[in-house]
């Protein structure tokens, strides 16, 4: 439950951010592909309403075409205005609802696509310091919506900003949250991070 607190402050903290935007802001490409962000926050309220059995169904439905299951399932909550897709990120914001996977896997997916919403619109990025922590530490453990463990296999990571770090390797310092970005391909992040390591994280985020 916990975990679960730490994603419904991330949730609320973002609608808070989002509650200002123009109709331009919402249409700024995000970090995340192609999509707007307003179709990021539509995605991350499909994450918060879609369990176990409607995402197995979906991901058939879809063929096993994952992007197009994610497309289909974002339109279900984009609505006809910015204003919609708002109320809607609202109304899901206290839901444990999930597809299958660990919890901590759905705390990285609002921390991520925070990030991924926030940084192109120069708005100031400041997730929860344990929010952060939890987040590194399960992809640093493991791939599975990123291929985070394969990003960094054989560096070492030190944060700036608090206690974590981990690996063997050429080192790769910076904040916690352009470690994780980094971690989940977006290649933006990684001109925050210092180190001879660098370089080599920064190519995998390129593929």
């Amino acid at each position: 439950m916990e975990m679960w607190s730490m994603i419904h402050a991330e949730r609320a903290a973002l609608a808070e951010d989002l509650e200002t935007l123009d109709e331009a802001q919402w249409a700024t490409p995000s970090l995340c592909g192609k999509w707007s962000v307003r179709e990021v926050v539509a995605h991350l309220s499909a994450v918060a309403s879609v369990g176990r059995l409607r995402w197995f169904r979906s991901v058939v439905g879809a063929k096993f075409d994952f992007d197009l299951h994610n497309q289909r399932r974002l339109e279900e909550h984009l609505g006809d205005s910015p204003a919609d897709t708002l109320a809607e990120f609202r109304r899901l914001i206290p839901s444990t609802t999930a597809p299958m996977g660990p919890t901590a896997a759905w705390l990285g997916e609002v921390v991520v696509h925070s990030a991924d919403i926030r940084r192109p619109l120069g708005i100031s990025i400041a997730p929860r310091r344990q929010a952060l922590v939890e987040v590194a530490r399960f992809y640093v453990s493991r791939d599975f919506a990123v291929p985070s463990q394969s990003a960094v296999e054989g560096l070492r990571l030190e944060s700036t900003d608090g206690d974590f770090s981990v690996g063997n390797g050429p080192v790769v310092t910076g904040t916690t949250l352009a470690l994780i970005m980094a971690m989940a391909g977006r290649g933006a992040f990684c001109d925050d991070l210092r180190g001879e390591g660098v370089d080599l994280l920064r190519s995998r985020c390129a593929t």
